[in-house]
């Protein structure tokens, strides 16, 4: 059964979702659903129907999501931020006939271009409510593009059973329940913010969604958000524009989206911050490992033991992962690339341990590994001891080419104030031998994040070799 309509038939008056015009219960939220599911089926879309969304992140795209998913369409969740040539590319690339936006001037070939209006203009009046709403596991329910940090983005198809048990598995480890209010402050065209909405409405938890711009501090506080998931960057903005003791009302905040570094770490820790690390994938619908509610500190330097309904193995020093949350497949021009092995193992391209406590240590992309001189050198590393320094907030090392050694390291960081190079060496040699010292250190610009949320290691590689 559909869990936004369970939870109307048990509890129709528990808040669904939280605008920041508007409070909906399950009941409310239940029967726009229902009206748009109506007034999708008069446009003819239905099964198997592949419907690009270019929307901001607000009530319409969550809307819109969970009656796509009742009449049995694909959702392909867009970035606003792409450029123009480039989603066009990604609606072409994964056969989308219907696309829903805002945007005036957004005709492309033989799309069909609606307003989400369209579907939610009409609310209350339009038939019937549904008697009951499905789901089933093996329909398929959305394309999410990968964050394409290790080359092109990639279109990943998931079934609605894989983001079922990516949130089941979540839920067993972090417990959220009626009441409770799960900041939206991830994109939906991430599954990381697909996730937040299927967690949310299997617990019969509230989604809460930010105004437009609203800093992340003020969010929560408008919000009074019980859970928010963040990046490492938005943990920082977090800590920076707030003093002391979290608000009484925050009781996790997960943390994913790459490494974060042991500074930022230590110093929301310090202040008592609900802290909990992750490993996951857009591939895995979500998380994969995850540390447990108050967690120490030197837990939290790891990405925590292997969730519910998922599987994890090192191979080679290589991650791999399988289970009911993993994808059906890459979408390609032509048909479905399944990237697994025989036996369903993914490979997941990341280095990794499993220590005898059975969490897991992330050690960085096997792709971001170069030899110098011989010597292999992961980037991580470096940043991982850069970032250990009290100067040293961020840190990013990118290789570029070395007529003597093939390539050498380069650092791009931020910190406080402007750091010393000769001072950052210097510390470095402490922990790291010579041929690990970057031959450079230079500022890392806010400008190489994407959607403040991930850093373009691409930009900072061209960068690094016209500045070296």
């Amino acid at each position: 059964m559909d869990p936004i309509f369970r939870h109307t038939q048990a509890h129709p008056r528990t808040l669904a979702l939280r605008t920041p015009t508007k409070k909906w219960s399950y009941g409310d939220l239940n029967a726009v659903i229902a009206n748009a599911v109506n007034l999708l089926g008069q446009q003819d879309i239905g099964e198997g129907t592949r419907v690009a969304l270019r929307l901001p992140t607000g009530m319409p795209l969550i809307i819109l999501l969970w009656a796509l998913w009742r009449r049995r369409a694909i959702a392909v969740p867009i970035s606003g931020r792409v450029p123009s040539a480039e989603w066009r590319r990604q609606v072409r690339h994964v056969g989308c006939t219907v696309l829903i936006t805002e945007e005036d001037d957004a005709e492309e070939g033989d799309l069909r271009v609606f307003s989400p209006e369209t579907f939610l203009q009409k609310t209350g009046v339009n038939g019937r409510p549904e008697e009951s709403a499905s789901l089933a596991d093996g329909q398929r329910a959305t394309i999410v593009f990968t964050s394409g940090s290790t080359g092109a983005p990639k279109a990943a198809l998931h079934a609605w059973g894989n983001h079922r048990y990516s949130a089941k598995g979540a839920n067993a480890n972090l417990p959220l329940g009626r009441g409770d209010r799960w900041l939206l402050s991830l994109p939906l065209y991430h599954v990381g913010g697909v996730a937040i909405l299927v967690r949310c409405a299997l617990a019969g938890a509230a989604v809460a969604v930010p105004a437009a711009d609203q800093p992340l501090h003020e969010a929560l506080q408008s919000t009074q958000a019980s859970h928010v998931s963040l990046v490492a960057t938005q943990l920082r903005r977090l800590l920076d524009a707030s003093t002391g003791a979290p608000p009484a009302f925050l009781r996790a905040v997960l943390l994913g989206g790459g490494p974060i570094p042991s500074a930022l770490l230590r110093r929301g820790h310090e202040r008592g911050w609900p802290l909990l690390t992750s490993y996951g994938n857009t591939e895995m619908g979500s998380q994969v490992t995850t540390t447990a509610p108050g967690d120490a500190l030197g837990t939290l330097h790891t990405a925590g033991r292997r969730l519910p309904h998922r599987q994890l193995r090192i191979v080679d020093g290589e991650i791999q992962v399988k289970g009911t949350p993993l994808f059906e497949g890459y979408v390609t021009t032509d048909d479905l690339e399944d990237p697994c092995t025989d036996e369903g193992w993914y490979h997941t391209g990341d280095r990794g341990r499993i220590d005898a406590s059975g969490r897991l240590h992330v050690l960085g992309r096997i792709d971001r590994m170069f030899v110098s001189g011989g010597e292999n050198i992961q980037p991580e590393e470096i940043e991982s001891a850069l970032e250990e320094l009290e100067e040293v907030e961020r840190a990013i090392v990118v290789p570029v080419p070395s007529s003597e050694f093939g390539h050498r390291p380069v650092a791009f960081v931020r910190g406080q104030g402007e750091p010393s190079p000769s001072a950052l060496a210097d510390e470095l040699r402490r922990v790291l031998p010579g041929f690990k010292i970057p031959d450079a250190f230079h500022s890392l610009p806010p400008s190489v994040e994407e959607d403040g949320l991930k850093v373009d290691r691409s930009v900072l590689r061209e960068r690094a070799q016209e500045l070296h």
